[in-house]
């Protein structure tokens, strides 16, 4: 029996979106103007989360400036990095919000996100810093794939690999920092994004979605 001309047109669905956020920690540094030109060359936006130890740098600020003109977005990472300082001192929402102050003396943008050193998990397991945070408007983010790319120098195959293997979601946010392995590493990486059909994200403050190891709903 012949087939009803209509059934016969596929109904178009819709794929569903796939994002990667590619975002780098403990900037800025001597390498981010290389960093930021292998991103303008493959039309990519980034998440940059900058240290205030490192944003003080004045010979690195204009690096910074740059960075928010072209449209990547620049959060906080604390001001220490230490984890006493932050976690067992108790400084973690003081040191974020002076290092959101800095980017925006250095830049003119207000950011409210930050990531935690060494991740939201153990060291915001308190729920009153977690609320000390909620009431400074501070929204944080960890990640879904650690490249480890801090502890593989000069092997820059072995930090795609790891990103490769831990790919597996629609939604990704990809851990990594301003090193040298890692610019050699990120013309592939974001090669490797592209053939997987990603397309780039960068965060933006107005549609901010949870992406922390504690579930908090509020961060």
């Amino acid at each position: 029996m012949p087939m009803e001309e209509n059934s016969e047109q596929p109904v178009e669905e819709k794929e569903p979106e796939k994002v990667v956020y590619i975002t780098f920690d403990d900037g800025p540094s001597k390498w981010t103007e290389q960093f930021l030109d292998v991103l303008d060359a493959h039309d990519v936006k980034a998440t940059f989360f900058m240290q205030g130890s490192n944003l003080k740098k004045e010979h690195l600020q204009e690096s910074v400036k740059r960075a928010a003109k072209d449209g990547h977005y620049i959060g906080g990472h604390s001001m220490t990095h230490n984890y006493q300082a932050l976690y067992s001192n108790q400084q973690f929402v003081p040191e974020m919000l002076e290092s959101l102050d800095l980017i925006h003396e250095i830049t003119g943008t207000t950011p409210r996100l930050v990531r935690p050193p060494y991740g939201s998990a153990p060291g915001l397991n308190g729920e009153q810093i977690r609320k000390q945070l909620a009431d400074a408007n501070i929204k944080i983010w960890d990640w879904t794939i650690d490249s480890h790319d801090w502890e593989l120098p000069g092997n820059p195959s072995q930090i795609i690999q790891n990103i490769k293997q831990d790919t597996t979601s629609d939604k990704e946010v990809v851990l990594m920092h301003e090193k040298s392995q890692t610019l050699e590493a990120l013309p592939d990486i974001l090669n490797f994004f592209k053939d997987q059909g990603y397309i780039f994200g960068v965060y933006n403050d107005a549609s901010h979605f949870v992406m922390n190891f504690q579930n908090d709903a509020a961060l």
